[in-house]
């Protein structure tokens, strides 16, 4: 059975958090950000975004407080939910991932971190150098977590009902694209 729950993978620095936020209010639906979570976590562990990931390779407990929160969101309805793994966690909703080639993510994430409190707080870095490098360690550490806790690949785009290229597309059209197809999804 479909849910009116849109969930929104992609790869860093593809737009998910603004994307999603733009396909909430859309919609006039709620939106939940598992990164914004996480990075929470990672603050009040005294950790970067980075350092996260890392502790969370060997410490289950970091990946089960946002998982967990993931599984609650299935019960619920009109929600746009920015998740690695929510697609998983979500089956019934419509599911979109968001393509970008790593080259235009490295500008993107800096230009984000400058301009978003929480991200400049959680990711401290300042260089593009330094943001290709941390990109790649928590990309790398996301995908061994995913496959050694739930024999996932997120990145197979194979798992979702829409893939769109955000460097094609700008966030206006991305958001009219996701609204337009799910429309279309939960109508059928």
């Amino acid at each position: 059975m479909k849910k009116e729950i849109i969930t929104i993978n992609g790869d860093l620095g593809s737009g998910k958090s603004s994307t999603a936020k733009g396909v909430a209010k859309a919609l006039g639906f709620k939106h939940f950000s598992s990164g914004d979570f996480f990075r929470q976590v990672g603050l009040e562990l005294g950790l970067s975004v980075t350092e996260t990931n890392i502790r969370a390779e060997t410490d289950k407990k970091i990946d089960e407080m946002t998982d967990q929160k993931l599984r609650n969101l299935n019960n619920e309805t009109r929600v746009i939910v920015d998740s690695r793994t929510a697609y998983h966690w979500i089956p019934e909703s419509f599911k979109v991932y968001l393509d970008l080639s790593p080259e235009i993510a490295q500008n993107r994430i800096l230009k984000s971190i400058k301009s978003d409190i929480l991200r400049k707080k959680s990711e401290n870095i300042s260089t593009i150098e330094e943001v290709y490098k941390k990109m790649k360690e928590r990309f790398e550490s996301e995908q061994k977590r995913y496959w050694d806790l739930y024999k996932i690949h997120n990145t197979d785009k194979n798992n979702y009902d829409l893939v769109i290229d955000t460097n094609k597309n700008n966030l206006e059209q991305v958001i009219n694209i996701i609204v337009s197809e799910y429309k279309k999804w939960i109508a059928q």
